[in-house]
């Protein structure tokens, strides 16, 4: 076992432990207070009867205990006596508890004569009593310690039992390197560990599909900018050979490099922009109103469509719904399949946009009436683009990734009429 595992383990027994010291102590004594109480208000009501009983069956009580001595003491099974007490304030009924002996009595007090300051004083023994009640609080406390000692055995166990898929998990994590990623088989690991599980092989998706599509995009950044620096160094290697060198050819040929230089701009700056769209999905969590963002998004790229000649209608659903993400990841996504959208429609055609929710999950669709795509063609790695597209081909590729952030689906497909194409987001919304 690691260290740190060893070190989780130890803090949750210690733990476990205090909790059940300080729950048995607090039931222990509500239940040992309840029975105490139980007990001594039962010893007093009996002697309130008692003291009842001689009020209302003899005029004068001094006298009757004094003559009937014996028989009431056997009757009553305490011992009667009236007494002056003139250092006492004189007051209502009062008990109080006394040990003499070994023995354990108790002493009511109640009033008899107010101006001489007498009192019926009812003395009982209540060992058997104490005795019951200190059987009861040495059981209460052996039942403490074995229910200790049974919960610290069964934390023992279930803490070896919770920590085996952590370091189940954790061995597997350990041995992963970039050049092997592979999701963690999740086969027999308890239902409580099977969100965290679920996670970590989500992470691992992201972390393949980030290496696959940097080393994709390594690759495509050198392969893209090495076309347009051979044709820069063709054309100048020709304009150099020419034994003219007229005037319209150098001319010509300092055109084509700075079309080429142009080219690499495009593709220089496409990769800056993926840059900070990566560091898009560092930005915090708002809480915001997709379908009140849509809309906003609709009525700006509207203006756009208006302005190529194409329309762009959206019909959004639900009216109002409140998600937690981050904004600029989203608009990320929408804005460029709407410029996708917008640029391969034909003019006096239309774009159309659409949300729904089913279940936890929004639905967002952009349907254009273009040519279609190539779906053989992955859209989503970078440089990978289409026969029509002119752009470097990062645009895709960045709405792939974004989504990926937000734990998303995005799809890209041809329409059933085979009138263009739509664009699918999922989007989930949780609860």
């Amino acid at each position: 076992m690691l260290p740190k595992q060893k070190s989780l383990r130890t803090n949750f027994l210690i733990k476990l432990t205090a909790a059940t010291v300080v729950l048995e102590f607090f039931f222990s004594a509500i239940f040992y207070s309840y029975i105490s109480y139980s007990v001594d208000n039962e010893l007093k009501e009996s002697m309130m009867k008692q003291a009842r009983y001689l009020f209302a069956t003899y005029h004068d009580v001094a006298k009757a205990l004094t003559d009937k001595k014996g028989i009431l003491q056997t009757t009553l099974k305490v011992k009667a006596r009236i007494a002056s007490l003139p250092n006492e304030d004189f007051r209502a009924v009062h008990f109080r508890t006394f040990h003499q002996k070994k023995r354990y009595y108790l002493e009511a007090y109640f009033p008899y004569e107010f101006a001489l300051q007498r009192y019926l004083i009812l003395t009982a023994d209540i060992t058997k009593q104490k005795q019951v009640q200190n059987k009861v609080t040495r059981g209460i406390i052996a039942m403490n310690i074995f229910g200790m000692v049974g919960i610290l055995i069964y934390a023992f166990f279930l803490s070896g039992m919770l920590i085996a898929p952590i370091r189940v998990f954790s061995r597997k994590i350990a041995m992963m390197n970039e050049n092997k990623l592979s999701p963690l088989n999740l086969k027999g690991v308890p239902d409580e560990f099977l969100p965290l599980g679920e996670s970590v092989n989500h992470l691992v998706g992201r972390i393949q599909n980030f290496l696959n599509y940097k080393k994709e995009l390594f690759v495509g950044t050198a392969h893209e900018l090495k076309t347009p620096l051979a044709v820069i160094k063709t054309k100048s290697q020709v304009a150099l050979l020419k034994r003219t060198r007229r005037t319209e050819d150098l001319v010509g040929a300092l055109e084509q490099n700075i079309r080429s230089v142009d080219d690499m701009n495009k593709i220089i700056g496409s990769i800056l922009e993926f840059g900070r769209a990566e560091g898009a999905q560092f930005e915090e969590p708002e809480s915001l109103d997709v379908t009140e963002f849509l809309r906003e998004m609709c009525e700006e790229f509207s203006l756009l469509a208006v302005q190529e000649k194409k329309e762009l209608h959206c019909r959004l659903n639900p009216e109002r719904l409140t998600v937690t993400l981050p904004r600029l990841l989203l608009r990320q996504i929408i804005q460029n399949l709407l410029q996708n959208a917008i640029k391969f429609t034909p003019e006096g055609k239309q774009i159309r946009m659409f949300s729904y929710r089913k279940q936890e999950k929004l639905y967002i669709k952009v349907r254009d009436e273009g040519n279609g795509i190539e779906e053989n063609l992955d859209l989503f790695a970078p440089f990978k683009r289409s026969s029509e597209s002119t752009g470097a081909g990062l645009g895709l590729f960045l709405v792939k990734s974004a989504a990926d952030a937000l734990r998303a689906e995005i799809t890209i497909k041809n329409r059933r009429d085979g009138k263009g194409t739509v664009a699918t987001l999922v989007l989930p919304i949780g609860t």
